[in-house]
């Protein structure tokens, strides 16, 4: 049987995605508490959507997204990377990584592509496609439609 570790994968493997979630929660905790010494970050309300993180786990790219437009989303990634040390110790604390993942932050981009997709969506030749039957529905020339519980 062949090791499939140094395999590139589709996707992240199991252990990236546990650690990512923990990582989101982590952050998340801490800037919901106003753990950090900064009060301009402290003022902010930022949700973080995603955390991915890198093959080796020693880097996390961080999905961020200050609620309800209340900064521009610079300004909070601004502060962010200002005290991603203090961040940074407190992810290390919660997880029993050898490495402490170096946090990057950018901005979460998911909200903007639910808009785009819903205007997709709601555009009329879009509609019509698919409202249309399917041609695997219609039924053969001369005949029946095939019985799909056989």
């Amino acid at each position: 049987m062949s090791n499939k570790r140094n395999s590139q994968g589709d996707g992240p493997n199991q252990r990236q995605l546990r650690v990512g979630e923990l990582i989101r929660r982590t952050l998340a905790d801490v800037l919901n508490r106003a753990e950090i010494h900064d009060p301009d970050l402290n003022r902010m309300s930022i949700t973080v959507g995603e955390v991915s993180v890198s093959n080796d786990l020693k880097v996390a790219t961080v999905y961020v997204m200050p609620l309800m437009g209340s900064v521009p989303v610079e300004d909070a990634i601004a502060a962010l990377a200002r005290n991603k040390g203090e961040l940074r110790h407190r992810v290390a604390s919660q997880l029993t990584l050898k490495f402490a993942p170096d946090l990057r932050f950018r901005p979460d981009e998911t909200f903007d592509r639910l808009d785009e997709t819903r205007r997709l969506f709601s555009d009329p030749k879009v509609v019509k496609d698919l409202s249309a039957p399917d041609e695997d529905d219609a039924a053969p020339e001369g005949g029946t439609p095939p019985d799909r519980d056989a």
